[in-house]
């Protein structure tokens, strides 16, 4: 468990004798993670924000149903009054009154509640004052006592006889958090790598996967405890995209092996079959897959990056990734920000890309984050609270969507289109609990016809935001939507698209009900595509010189990502950037000498393939 005592020393007021004053205990500051709370009953972790607040945090994710108190032990310097202190925030306070916070919890201290509610205070994340406590031994039992079941939640306890208020912003906030815990001052050594793969889902997946097999030593990097990312069960998005396309009917083999069963958008956990794509990665001898490890930061050399150094999002532990060749799979370019790749957000002018969808001048428009739901209907009524604080639905509003009004969110529930994916993920994430909520409790408490739902009950809203579009790191190539619909050949063709171009926008009524708090979206000015081999020079950085990258991070434009950002196709990416990897391994050179010197064994590689069950002959 992440607690830890910090007891500086205490100053010397004045000279001491035999017969004088006792100088008193030195303060002492315990800090309890919530995430490492030893019993997390139905609070969930959640890490997506870890680079933005700081730390993985607590979530009281019952969808309207208060969840089973998280609890843990701490051990104590000695027996006494301490100060509590919890680190949480109100995250409806940006839109809604004070007094209708949704996320509202207590904390109990030996099973005594402390008079505060937390989780009704500020807009942003906070040390709330619990008052003081008398602690009669040297451990004390926590507890997390969720009150309502909409989002409450909580980053860290600190118990404390210092007058001094702990840091709440980085760097000094993770110094602090770093003593406090006793965590050692330099990371651990995880190893000799070939490649360091950072992103766990299907791209970097299959970048570690063919890597490993072509004699590549590798290390996975995944900041969440399941691998897939948008197809993993945290956020079941069904996978698209052709493979064991020509040129390289090869490419697409460890796609397959990795695919779910069930290649739909149905709502199943098991239908994504996490524990198969772990069980794949962990065959290969020459991969080491890192969970719960999000990398934030990285060591340069000359312009190179010799390390990442990855945090458990759970114990806080650093651990440090040395490397010859790296690949950002992150979707979000994370890897390329750190080591300074160029990069670009938004879209581009037309007079740059002379693409028809291109707006007259750059702008930060960019697509949104899908979140999520479903529900069922039970044997006995299901009823659901009021949500002051939610989006107000009205038979007008209501979101509908075939026969009756809307049950369920599907992909085109997207939120966030236009705002930054990446700065401002937990309050897009936050705006649709607002707007799923106030539909439901539009639909079970208002709606003309709402009889006919009583029985229905919420059975799952998506807390993990299904991203589609951020950073693009910029390669030696820019692939446009020109290239792609005039099949523009390039040398160096690798990977097949086959999807359209298809960029989602608000859909205009939903503009005009909720204007600035779009939530649904279409796809506007979709164009037919002739299956077309994109560029390897889009897979690796222009700047930092032993950076690949694969997902919807390479090279492309705006609108030539609309077409490029589906799984399988970044999936096959992956492949690629695996294979070249091992070339890069065996010449001792770069990605850009892999295209300039070595691009006839990398064609010889995509057109063998690395995969290891006996599939079909495209």
């Amino acid at each position: 468990m992440k607690a830890c005592v910090a007891a500086p020393l205490a100053c010397v007021l004045g000279l001491l004798t035999v017969a004088g004053p006792i100088a008193p205990a030195p303060a002492a500051t315990v800090l309890v993670e919530a995430e490492s709370f030893r019993e997390l009953g139905g609070w969930v972790a959640d890490a997506q924000v870890i680079d933005q607040m700081g730390s993985t945090y607590l979530l009281a994710h019952g969808m309207g149903v208060p969840v089973k108190d998280a609890s843990t032990t701490v051990d104590l310097p000695r027996p006494g009054k301490y100060r509590v202190l919890v680190r949480t925030r109100n995250w409806v306070a940006g839109w809604a009154a004070p007094e209708t916070a949704p996320g509202k919890f207590q904390v109990l201290i030996d099973g005594r509640a402390l008079e505060p509610i937390f989780g009704t205070k500020r807009d942003a994340w906070h040390w709330q004052d619990g008052g003081e406590v008398e602690i009669s031994k040297n451990q004390a039992a926590l507890s997390l006592h969720d009150l309502t079941g909409f989002e409450g939640r909580c980053d860290a306890i600190v118990l404390t006889t210092d007058p001094a208020w702990p840091p709440n912003r980085d760097p000094e906030m993770y110094q602090w958090r770093r003593e406090a815990l006793g965590l050692p001052k330099e990371p651990q050594d995880a190893g000799d790598f070939d490649l360091v793969v950072v992103g766990g889902g299907l791209s970097g997946c299959c970048a570690a996967v063919s890597a490993a097999r072509l004699g590549v030593n590798v290390a996975l990097l995944q900041d969440r405890p399941v691998l897939g990312g948008n197809n993993s069960s945290e956020i079941r998005q069904s996978l698209l995209g052709q493979y064991h396309q020509k040129p390289y009917p090869r490419l697409g083999d460890v796609v397959e092996e990795i695919n779910p069963l069930y290649l739909g958008n149905k709502d199943e956990r098991s239908d994504f079959d996490d524990a198969k794509k772990l069980r794949i990665l962990q065959a290969e001898k020459n991969l080491r897959v890192f969970l719960n490890t999000s990398a934030f930061r990285v060591d340069m050399e000359e312009g190179r990056i010799r390390a990442v150094v990855g945090r458990d999002t759970m114990s806080g532990r650093e651990k440090r990734f040395p490397g010859r060749w790296f690949a950002d799979c992150t979707g979000d370019g994370t890897l390329g920000w750190l080591s300074g790749a160029d990069f670009r957000m938004g879209r581009e002018g037309r007079p740059e890309t002379a693409e028809q969808h291109a707006p007259d001048a750059p702008d930060f428009m960019i697509m949104g984050a899908t979140i999520k739901w479903s529900s069922a209907e039970e044997q006995r009524p299901c009823p659901f609270p009021e949500c002051p604080w939610a989006i107000q639905f009205t038979e007008e509003s209501c979101q509908k969507t075939g026969h009756g009004w809307a049950l369920s969110g599907d992909w085109n529930w997207e939120f966030g289109i236009g705002d930054d994916q990446i700065r401002d993920v937990e309050r897009i994430r936050d705006r649709a609990f607002r707007v799923i909520y106030g539909q439901w409790a539009f639909v079970k408490n208002h709606a003309p016809d709402k009889g006919r739902y009583a029985n229905h009950r919420l059975t799952r809203v998506a807390y993990i935001a299904g991203k589609r579009e951020s950073r693009r790191l910029l390669g030696d190539v820019l692939l446009t939507a020109v290239d792609i619909l005039n099949a523009k050949p390039y040398p160096d063709a690798c990977v097949t698209v086959t999807h359209n171009i298809d960029l989602h926008h608000p859909v205009p009524e939903n503009s005009r009900l909720f204007p600035g708090e779009e939530f649904r979206s279409y796809c506007k000015g979709v164009q037919a595509i002739e299956p077309y081999a994109l560029p390897y020079r889009c897979l690796y950085s222009r700047n930092v010189p032993n950076l690949f990258m694969a997902g919807r991070d390479i090279s492309v434009s705006h609108v030539a990502l609309g077409s490029v950002r589906v799984m399988r196709t970044c999936g096959m990416m992956g492949e690629v950037v695996g294979m070249a990897a091992s070339l890069c391994k065996t010449f001792d050179c770069t990605p850009r000498d892999v295209y300039a010197k070595h691009f006839d064994k990398l064609q010889e590689l995509m057109s063998r393939g690395v995969g290891r069950q006996k599939l079909r002959t495209p």
